[in-house]
């Protein structure tokens, strides 16, 4: 209820129909078409738009807290996604590593026995 109230009070049409309200009611209290029921200085409207304040801070407040809280359950949900991904990148660094300890040994395995068997070409050719 609180975001509706919120969201209906920061609209461009609630904002058009108060500021268009208010121009009938000043206009109408200053002309002599009718029966002057909030003279100049306006008290009851002064009144009014005070009431509407007065609702309105709490409900916006109410509907900012909420928002802070979806908010901070939505970063914690990135942090635990950003943690199970570091993760995942450390064991796949560490499988890379292996991947890369087994092939400089079986590389070197293979220049050893190169170099066994060239060795043994060397000795037979002499």
């Amino acid at each position: 209820m609180a975001d509706k109230v919120a969201a209906t009070m920061g609209s461009w049409k609630f904002i058009i129909i108060q500021s268009a309200t208010l121009a009938v009611w000043i206009v109408l209290n200053v002309t002599a078409w009718f029966q002057h029921w909030d003279p100049y200085p306006f008290i009851l409207l002064n009144l009014a738009l005070s009431f509407q304040a007065a609702y309105a801070a709490p409900f916006i407040m109410m509907s900012q807290n909420r928002q802070a809280a979806i908010d901070r359950r939505d970063a914690k949900i990135d942090y635990d996604v950003n943690i199970k991904a570091e993760l995942e990148i450390e064991l796949l660094h560490e499988k890379i590593d292996k991947m890369r300890e087994d092939e400089i040994s079986r590389l070197l395995n293979l220049v050893e026995e190169l170099s066994r068997k060239l060795a043994e070409i060397a000795v037979t050719r002499s």
